[in-house]
C-alpha cells in the first residue's frame, strides 16, 4: 500500500509560495532607496523580456535616489520605458548611458497604493499555496480511488494537508500585516 500523499513535497511547494511572497514585498519600498525596488521590472530586449539586473545595474548612490547603469547603449529607451511601466511610481532622468531614478517622498496616496500591491503579491501567493493544496487533495482522491489507501487514511491525510494550508496562509497574512504596517508608518 502507498502512502497517498507526499506531505514532505507539498509543503516543500506552499514553502516556495511563501518564498517568493517574501522576495516580492522586499522589493516595496518604504522609505529608504533599495536596489531590490526595481526587482519586478522586465525589460523588452533582444527579442524577448529579461529581468533589469541582466541588461543593467542598479546602486545606491544616495538615499533617495537610484542610478542604474545600462551596459548596452541601444538599451537604455527600453529600460527607461520598463521602469515607467512597472506602476512602481518611478520617473528614471536619463543621463547618457545611466539612469537617475529620485524617489519621490512616500504621500498618503502612495503608501496606500503600496499596500495594494503587497494585498495583490500576497493573493497571488495564497492562489500557488491552494493550487498545491488542490494537487494534493487530487493526488489523494485518486490513491483512493485505485485502492491504494483507505477511506479513513485518505480523510487523515486531506485533513493534515488543509491544516498545513492553513498555517502557510497565515504566515502570509503574517507578513502581511508586517510589510503593510511598515509602509503605513509616517
Amino acid at each position: 500500500m502507498s502512502e497517498g500523499v507526499d506531505l514532505k513535497e507539498l509543503k516543500r511547494r506552499m514553502d516556495g509560495a511563501v518564498a517568493a511572497f517574501k522576495h516580492d514585498i522586499a522589493s516595496l519600498r518604504t522609505g529608504r532607496a533599495s536596489a531590490n525596488v526595481l526587482d519586478p521590472v522586465t525589460v523588452e530586449a533582444y527579442g524577448s523580456r529579461m529581468p533589469l539586473n541582466q541588461v543593467a545595474n542598479v546602486t545606491v548612490p544616495e538615499p533617495r535616489m537610484l542610478s542604474v547603469s545600462v551596459w548596452d547603449k541601444s538599451m537604455v529607451g527600453a529600460v527607461d520605458r520598463a521602469i515607467r511601466e512597472a506602476n512602481l511610481g518611478l520617473n528614471p532622468i536619463v543621463d547618457g548611458q545611466n539612469l537617475r531614478i529620485p524617489l519621490p517622498e512616500l504621500n498618503e496616496e502612495r503608501r496606500k497604493s503600496l499596500a495594494k500591491v503587497a494585498h495583490d503579491y500576497a493573493e497571488k501567493s495564497k492562489v500557488a499555496v491552494r493550487h498545491v493544496r488542490r494537487d494534493g487533495m487530487d493526488d489523494l482522491k485518486k490513491a483512493e480511488k485505485d485502492g491504494e489507501i483507505g477511506q479513513d487514511e485518505s480523510r487523515a491525510q486531506s485533513e493534515r494537508v488543509q491544516k498545513m494550508t492553513d498555517e502557510v496562509i497565515s504566515e502570509i497574512d503574517r507578513l502581511l500585516a508586517e510589510k503593510e504596517k511598515e509602509i503605513m508608518q509616517v
